[in-house]
Parts: C-alpha cells; structure tokens; sequence
C-alpha cells in the first residue's frame, strides 16, 4: 500500500493496482477496486456505485459510498480483484504471491 494522489491509498500487487481507497481525515470516502466485466455491469446498476473515473474502461467500479455493499461483499470483490491482477502478472511472479 502507498499513499498516492493526496489522501489516497493505493494497494498494488507487483505494482499494478487493485484497490484504491480514499479518506478524508478518518473517513473513507470512495473505494475503487477491479471486477470482472459480469461484475462490473451488475456492481455499476446498484445505488452508490459508479464506473470508476479513468479506470472503467478496465472494468473498475467507485464505491461512492462505502456502504453501497456489504462488508462480506466487499471483501469478496476486493480478494476477486487482487486476484484479476494477479492472474495477469507472469508466471514466476504469481508463484511468489499467495
């Protein structure tokens, strides 16, 4: 995780991103996080979330508020798209992450 773009903390797995939180103070304001394109079509039709700006057209969503989903929900998505990344990286490296 390192802290980008003001108050935003960005989670990378080998330097590409899957999640991006946004606080302001101790709140969070937005999350965004990679989904699958089934995901994304679903995700993007509920209240409070949107496509994620700059990053929709790789089938990121924006959690606009936080409790758009349930924490249980929200935790799948954000292992499903730790796990999109990681599928993309090569061979050699996926071995070395969990």
């Amino acid at each position: 995780m390192v802290k980008q773009w003001g108050e935003t903390f960005v989670f990378k797995l080998a330097g590409k991103m899957f999640l991006i939180i946004s606080i302001d103070g101790e709140i969070i304001e937005t999350i965004g996080f990679k989904c699958s394109a089934a995901d994304f079509r679903q995700l993007t039709d509920l209240d409070g979330i949107i496509p994620a700006p700059y990053l929709a057209r790789a089938s990121w969503v924006q959690l606009e508020d936080p409790a758009a989903l349930p924490a249980a929900q929200l935790q799948a998505q954000v292992r499903a798209s730790y796990e999109l990344v990681k599928a993309k990286l090569p061979k050699r490296i996926q071995a070395q992450l969990f």
